[in-house]
């Protein structure tokens, strides 16, 4: 749990046990900004019930304002464990209902604050759970700019905003992707598919760097979607990660694949160096990479 001390005139409240983070960082220009290693907040975004926003109690630093639950990041934290963490300690939210969608990052150089942006997948009514909140609320993103917003989150939200509709999705042929490289494959293909699986997972947790998306520069959580065609489709499956068994012709799995996920509003990478196939997901509104670039990834 992080509590922000007083703006300067106003009365100290009991902070109880500190992390390192719970600190200020004083700007060169004397504004001050809370976290030591920068601060980190959650926009959880439910389809039916809009934004997540936090009514600030009045002897918080810009008190009596609306903003995202968030706070000073931990030592050692990732952004997205510390947005979920704060999400979680001041507005109750559950780890398993947010699938994150990207981070948004505000670099000044000495001081960083990070937002998640994340999809509701299950449900929940927020809880006020620390001092820090007088209300806490679902509010519909046309209402947003109603209420008195933080600074710092008013300056941030219409760019916030343009993002929540931008929803990426990558289809990978797995049978090219493993077959591009001579490492004996063919001797395990099921082997070889989970291995792909399990890569694919590790990189769906850690996001794809700002730059490697034809999306503006952040850090993506895409939609992972993987498609097994003949022995491949023993593998198991991976956490986070869509296998889909082709029964039949793992190209046309993988173009059906492409053509749903653009018909629900994804912005869809295919990952395959076929070069029929790369025609043909073109064709279906969908953006095609060659294998090296996830392998790139992989690397990064």
């Amino acid at each position: 749990m992080t509590i922000e001390p007083p703006a300067p005139g106003e009365p100290r409240r009991p902070l109880g046990p500190r992390d390192p983070g719970d600190a200020w960082v004083v700007a060169p220009t004397g504004e001050r900004y809370w976290g030591r290693f920068g601060a980190a907040g959650l926009l959880a975004l439910d389809p039916d019930h809009g934004v997540l926003l936090q009514h600030r109690v009045s002897w918080s630093h810009f008190g009596d304002t609306w903003a995202l639950p968030g706070g000073a990041r931990h030592e050692g934290e990732s952004a997205s464990d510390g947005a979920l963490r704060e999400a979680a300690e001041e507005a109750g939210v559950p780890d398993a209902a947010i699938r994150p969608r990207l981070l948004s990052v505000l670099d000044l150089g000495y001081w960083t604050y990070t937002t998640l942006i994340g999809d509701v997948v299950v449900p929940f009514e927020p809880t006020i759970s620390d001092p820090e909140s007088r209300e806490l609320a679902w509010v519909p993103v046309d209402e947003v700019t109603r209420h008195p917003l933080h600074p710092g989150f008013s300056e941030a939200w219409e760019n916030l905003r343009a993002l929540l509709g931008v929803r990426p999705a990558v289809v990978v042929d797995a049978a090219n992707v493993v077959g591009s490289v001579p490492d004996g494959w063919w001797r395990d293909r099921p082997g070889a598919a989970a291995g792909l699986l399990a890569r694919i997972a590790a990189l769906g947790e850690a996001g794809v760097p700002a730059g490697t998306l034809d999306l503006p520069e952040h850090t993506w959580f895409p939609e992972w979607v993987v498609v097994l065609e003949g022995q491949a489709r023993a593998a198991g499956d991976a956490p986070g990660v869509e296998a889909v068994r082709a029964e039949a012709s793992g190209d046309d799995a993988i173009v059906e694949q492409a053509q749903r996920l653009v018909a629900a509003g994804r912005t869809v990478t295919v990952v395959t160096s076929d070069r029929a196939l790369r025609e043909r997901v073109t064709d279906a509104g969908a953006v095609a990479r060659g294998t090296r670039w996830l392998y790139d990834l992989f690397d990064a």
